[in-house]
């Protein structure tokens, strides 16, 4: 929305977004931003609460009395989120001669097949399909070994549409694989990049593009800011 905001503000229309990321809304330098330091995917901070909200969307609003920009401001509350991860128990490894990661992607593939047969649809597909998860793990793991992004193959070739598809992947099947119910915004969150391996490779493939001098879009945006 903070590059959009850039196109309307074009067109003589005053705009006021609101964030969740911090570092992302200064990177973009939108010409008004209320950062709020609240779960994703909450972005008027606290659901039921609507005088909370209300409070959020008036701070947001009073922005357009500044009388010049780039304005980016923060909500004076923060939420935190539980930092516990939903307990998933992952298949073991059956493939010992592919990396962890790939053995991984491949262990949970009945996981993930019997929750889309359940709902009749998958978000998966935006750049990979599920069969390609593991190619693109392999490929990631050549960016971490230092292959160059155009050498290594990525399926896809969009790094942050490949990442967002790996990880939606994971986590469909992390609601099948949970113990109990999934609560928490960041919960699956925190699981897929803490705790399993897939998660591990996204993090340290996305350090290796930043290492390399990638553009910045290419590998800041494949995993959340503040990871």
């Amino acid at each position: 929305m903070c590059v959009l905001a850039h196109i309307i503000e074009s067109a003589g229309i005053a705009t006021v977004a609101l964030a969740s990321m911090r570092p992302v809304a200064e990177k973009v330098a939108a010409p008004r931003v209320l950062h709020g330091e609240f779960p994703l995917g909450r972005p008027l901070g606290k659901p039921g609460d609507p005088e909370f909200q209300h409070d959020v969307l008036a701070r947001a609003f009073a922005l357009l009395d500044a009388p010049s920009g780039p304005v980016l401001e923060s909500h004076p509350e923060v939420i935190e989120e539980s930092a516990d991860a939903v307990s998933c128990q992952i298949p073991p490894a059956f493939d010992a001669d592919a990396s962890p990661a790939v053995s991984e992607a491949r262990g949970i593939r009945k996981a993930y097949d019997r929750i889309v047969a359940r709902r009749g649809v998958t978000t998966v597909g935006r750049a990979i399909d599920a069969d390609t998860v593991p190619a693109a793990l392999e490929a990631l793991e050549r960016v971490v070994g230092g292959t160059p992004l155009k050498e290594a193959n990525l399926p896809g070739k969009n790094t942050v549409a490949v990442c967002h598809d790996i990880r939606t992947y994971y986590e469909e099947a992390a609601i099948e694989l949970a113990d109990g119910p999934v609560a928490g915004g960041r919960a699956i969150e925190n699981w897929f990049f803490d705790e399993t391996e897939a998660g591990k490779v996204v993090l340290a493939a996305r350090a290796a593009l930043s290492d390399q001098g990638a553009p910045f879009p290419f590998w800041f945006y494949m995993a959340p800011g503040h990871r």
